[in-house]
């Protein structure tokens, strides 16, 4: 009996009374409540208030359809380029050890640490009318600010960090021994990444790939910045709706808001089944413990 007693007590987590595990509980759900919930009931409630017939309508309307082409468009090409950056980033701190490598780390993180308005003036700074390279840039019909290439480069500096951040210590954790291996039996560098480092990593990179998505189709401080918001061509889908708000388009504002809500519901379930299914992995393979 007495061991039974012990097991029992270390099995618990905690030694806390019952009302207090409950008031926890309580107080982190209404916070959920209050900060999450209620926002985005707000938001589809005002989306379509005056029915789905003018919440489609308004999806419809050139701007926002501009805006949404435009939003594609951009993390089409930011996330991709992100794939390869975070890939060989990782590779690099994770499977070699050379000068400079805390460095890159720093750098790597760089983007979380700076304000994303901060990080959109430095590209006026560099490619404004002001500058040396804007001008010459110009001179050869190469537009960067106020333009696609601006847009792209902001959300491009925003979003860099999701794959590498998430890459980096899982492959730290899992060594250079498969790789070593391969190449060991012949496998050329090309086939060892192939077959054996990339089906390694392939749910931690599924994951960075749509954290990284779902920031940079709801990025607006950088965009803000480098866009100059020029109607039905510049305007991404977080410019949009201030757009629509500022000018009294309630509906239209909260029905494009609706998509990004959306967005984020979607990006929230495919990251739990992530996680989950990652977990499951490594469980299998031994290296959760």
């Amino acid at each position: 009996m007495a061991a039974e007693h012990r097991t029992r007590r270390i099995s618990s987590p905690t030694n806390e009374p019952a009302w207090v595990r409950w008031t926890l509980i309580l107080v982190g759900l209404l916070f959920m409540a209050l900060f999450l919930v209620l926002p985005l009931v707000a938001v589809f409630s005002e989306a379509l208030r005056q029915g789905i017939g003018t919440y489609i309508q308004s999806l419809q309307s050139p701007d926002a359809l501009s805006a949404i082409r435009l939003t594609l468009l951009v993390a089409a090409i930011a996330v991709p380029l992100n794939v390869v950056f975070g890939i060989c980033a990782s590779w690099a701190i994770a499977k070699f050890e050379f000068k400079g490598k805390a460095f890159l780390i720093t750098l790597i993180d760089l983007p979380f640490s700076v304000s994303p308005v901060i990080s959109g003036l430095v590209y006026v700074l560099l490619f404004g009318a002001g500058s040396v390279l804007g001008p010459w840039l110009k001179s050869y019909g190469i537009e960067i600010l106020f333009a696609v290439p601006g847009i792209v480069l902001a959300t491009i500096f925003v979003t860099f960090p999701f794959v590498a951040r998430e890459l980096i210590p899982l492959m730290q954790d899992q060594g250079t021994g498969d790789e070593e291996a391969a190449l060991s039996l012949g496998a050329s560098g090309w086939q060892t990444f192939w077959r054996v480092t990339l089906p390694n990593i392939k749910w931690g990179l599924l994951y960075g790939v749509l954290l990284c998505n779902a920031r940079a189709m709801g990025e607006f401080g950088a965009v803000a910045v480098v866009s100059g918001k020029i109607r039905g061509q510049t305007t991404t889908m977080p410019l949009q709706v201030e757009m629509f708000y500022n000018e009294y388009q309630g509906t239209a504002a909260f029905a494009l808001a609706s998509l990004l809500a959306l967005l984020a519901l979607v990006t929230l379930v495919l990251k739990s089944a992530l996680e989950w299914r990652f977990g499951e992995e490594l469980a299998a393979t031994g290296r959760g413990h």
